[in-house]
């Protein structure tokens, strides 16, 4: 694990000329690197499933002056082979290639003893965080391929990396996600275009933290905007080299 660019400065410029997809671009840490990926210059593709939220993040970016995003709205509970492939051709149609992909979007589930899991819930939260990103994953590597210079960011989490009770079906989602980030980045080593990473956010004043720690106050949290510098620099060309590895977001907390 490599805590690393938390103070990263990127420049103005660092994703110009950039085509990156941001899933779970709604609100939260997608709706800030969203933003924070048009600042630096790119293109964003905002995909989630609340179209009023996507809508507000491009009305943002818009009025901040960024390059005009696209809003492709999908929910990856309903989301089909086809509905990934048909996104993948859009992307290919509009934009020619895609030079990143963010997997944000997650569903925490519920904390609770394994021998109290709903099934159902657990299928829910696998095919979120994990089935999901997998398949618009393959549909997405052509395009990806395309780029000079492209970067895929999961998102992971500490109980990803290390097990915990009642995490359940989010720990071992993340757990999975880990290791398919290493199956991956293995396989497109050497072509030596497309780089493959996990990012762990850390505790961060979000809804889903909010969830999982009601009693947490949130003003002990960092902001998504806080730890943004980790994000740019995995979407930036200064990552290059970089396959296969887990970073973090923020300081471990004390």
């Amino acid at each position: 694990m490599t805590t690393c660019k938390i103070d990263y400065q990127a420049p103005a410029d660092l994703l110009q000329g950039r085509n990156i997809l941001v899933t779970g671009a709604g609100d939260g840490i997608g709706r800030a690197a969203a933003l924070t990926f048009a600042r630096h210059g790119a293109t964003v593709i905002l995909l989630g499933r609340t179209i009023a939220k996507l809508e507000k993040v491009y009305d943002a970016i818009e009025a901040a002056g960024g390059p005009q995003p696209a809003i492709f709205p999908l929910n990856f509970e309903g989301a089909t082979l086809k509905d990934y492939h048909d996104m993948a051709e859009t992307i290919d149609r509009e934009f020619g290639r895609l030079d990143g992909l963010l997997h944000n979007a997650g569903l925490l589930g519920r904390l609770t003893p394994f021998e109290q899991y709903n099934p159902e819930l657990w299928e829910q939260v696998m095919q979120v965080n994990l089935n999901g990103p997998i398949w618009m994953t393959q549909a997405l590597l052509p395009a990806l391929k395309y780029s000079a210079d492209a970067s895929i960011v999961f998102t992971s989490s500490s109980v990803g990396r290390r097990g915990r009770a009642y995490w359940g079906a989010y720990a071992v989602s993340k757990f999975a996600t880990e290791g398919f980030m290493e199956v991956l980045a293995d396989e497109l080593e050497h072509l030596g275009n497309v780089r493959v990473n996990s990012l762990n956010p850390g505790a961060t004043r979000t809804q889903m933290r909010k969830q999982a720690y009601p009693g947490e106050l949130p003003e002990s949290l960092r902001t998504p905007e806080e730890i943004m510098p980790t994000y740019l620099w995995l979407m930036g060309p200064e990552s290059r080299g970089h396959n296969g590895e887990q970073f973090d977001a923020q300081p471990p907390r004390s």
